[in-house]
């Protein structure tokens, strides 16, 4: 008898039910592994898992009180569980209610223009003025809402330039923006743990990630040190974009197509031309009055 008749005898007769069985739960276990990679529910697991191996290998080995351990404790360890993933879980819950309903915030999405977002991170960028702004898409902000202080007002350039001011009293904090209004400023957000984040973020940066793990929202996101444009979505970050990036990463996201903004032109850079030309004119001044003085001296010489 043969190696593969005897590998068939021991083989349980496969059904089509069973091997659907196995993919689902095949998929599962990879879809839960994809949405804990590279967080902090990664080394939880592990560690979790070590305890559960640890425990399985008590009882084969008959640790009578180790084992009486682990059967009393498993179905309070259960909701244990439910508690230290309660961000993952909500995360993916939340996941799978985006992709249920993929259609309807495609069309939700296409109603708004947010050309005042790209031309508000352009000034705070060649300012270096801090900024959070969060784009608000299918899962509410309804609770970071109310942290703030609510405007209910129409999203515009001027509007957003006013209140990241240094001086403004709502400068510090996010504002949550839902489709073409600014809900709310001076917004709280939650703080992303995520320890592969560069440690060069600051809390502003942190804020801005941690409320899109939370949420399917969008951060955008200006550094008051460096003046660099940071986007966040899904928990991860784009840093030192250019507004015409920034433009056109927006325009992916919200599935639509956003015309080409006219870019303000810098203060500091209005200004260097406005003296260098009025260098040249006082040049070309001097110049004449110096020929206009070398002639009269000639006719006096004369």
């Amino acid at each position: 008898m043969t190696g593969l008749e005897q590998l068939g005898r021991y083989w349980p007769q496969l059904s089509l039910n069973a091997v659907i069985d196995i993919l689902v739960v095949a998929f599962l276990i990879y879809q839960f592994l994809s949405l804990i990679r590279g967080t902090r529910a990664a080394p939880m697991l592990l560690g979790v898992s070590t305890l559960v191996i640890a425990f399985y290998a008590a009882h084969l080995l008959g640790l009578r009180t180790v084992d009486w351990l682990v059967t009393n404790v498993l179905p309070y360890a259960i909701f244990s569980l439910i508690v230290v993933f309660q961000a993952e879980i909500r995360h993916a819950l939340a996941r799978l209610g985006r992709k249920l309903a993929f259609s309807r915030m495609q069309s939700a999405n296409g109603l708004e223009s947010y050309d005042d977002i790209v031309l508000a991170a352009n000034l705070f960028s060649q300012n270096q003025t801090g900024a959070l702004m969060v784009i608000e898409r299918e899962i509410g902000l309804r609770t970071y809402i109310e942290s703030g202080v609510p405007l209910d007002a129409q999203l515009s350039y001027d509007l957003l330039a006013t209140i990241f001011r240094p001086s403004a009293p709502l400068h510090d904090g996010a504002v949550i923006i839902r489709k073409d209004r600014i809900a709310a400023a001076a917004c709280f957000l939650p703080l992303s743990m995520n320890p592969l984040l560069s440690t060069q973020l600051g809390t502003r940066h942190r804020a801005g990630i941690g409320i899109t793990e939370e949420t399917d929202a969008i951060s955008v996101v200006v550094s008051e040190e460096t003046g660099a444009i940071s986007l966040a979505v899904g928990g991860n970050v784009d840093r030192d974009i250019t507004p015409e990036r920034l433009r056109e990463r927006l325009a992916e996201l919200l599935r639509r197509y956003v015309p080409q903004p006219s870019m303000p032109t810098s203060i500091a850079n209005t200004s260097a031309d406005i003296r260098e030309h009025d260098g040249k004119d006082e040049s070309a001044t001097n110049a004449d009055e110096r020929a206009t003085l070398a002639g009269d001296g000639r006719e006096e010489q004369a």
